[in-house]
């Protein structure tokens, strides 16, 4: 099979990941998981999102192997397999390096409660993940631990990853967190942000459970 449909989507999103401001250049990456067939499809490394192709996605298996494509893969794929190898409940994955994101991952902040948005991460917070260098498997546990019982996790000193059931599912989630990010940012800028309590995120956690028409 070609996976034409997930090359589309792939090409679809990435150039939506710079024009919605998510990225710039060739930073980032975007995978599908092909759960039937245990492989993967990954933008390219170095790609232009606005030239890459269908074509110039990079099939994989898990452990690295180029199954099928051209073009060198993404260097960050190591991230992308361990979540598809460790949580069943993530088929698609967006890496971005979204400004307000970055910068408290610089911080080494997380991203508290302080906007009701925090809920379609999974959880109360948004937590930081331990500094490695990119493309490391270091940096893949890393991300994979800081990320457990959540749907995103920043990287120190990098950027912003959210994983979902689908590819526009993680991207809308990319897209909120980033937010949640700006607007604690923000806030911190002028005063003390009011935490939402525990209590409330739960039940939030609960409504966003049937939020919106896509699969989390």
């Amino acid at each position: 099979m070609n996976f034409t449909a997930e090359r589309e989507l792939l090409v679809e999103h990435g150039r939506k990941m710079v024009e919605r401001g998510l990225t710039r250049g060739s930073g980032g990456n975007l995978s599908i998981f092909l759960r039937d067939e245990n492989l993967m499809l990954i933008t390219p490394s170095g790609g232009d999102y606005h030239k890459v192709t269908s074509s110039d996605m990079v099939l994989m298996d898990l452990n690295g192997n180029v199954v099928s494509g051209d073009r060198k893969p993404s260097s960050e794929y190591s991230m992308h397999a361990i979540l598809y190898r460790r949580r069943s409940d993530i088929n698609a994955v967006v890496h971005c390096h979204s400004i307000y994101s970055a910068t408290l991952a610089t911080l080494g902040w997380e991203i508290p409660a302080a906007y009701y948005l925090i809920g379609v991460g999974g959880g109360e917070n948004v937590r930081v993940a331990n500094y490695a260098t990119y493309g490391t498997e270091e940096l893949a546990e890393n991300a994979l631990e800081a990320m457990e019982n959540r749907l995103a996790v920043l990287l120190a000193n990098h950027g912003l990853l959210t994983g979902a059931r689908s590819l526009a599912s993680a991207f809308d989630k990319a897209e909120e967190i980033e937010l949640c990010a700006e607007i604690y940012y923000r806030a911190k800028a002028v005063g003390e942000p009011k935490i939402i309590e525990t209590e409330e995120v739960n039940r939030m956690l609960d409504r966003f459970k049937s939020y919106g028409q896509r699969s989390t």
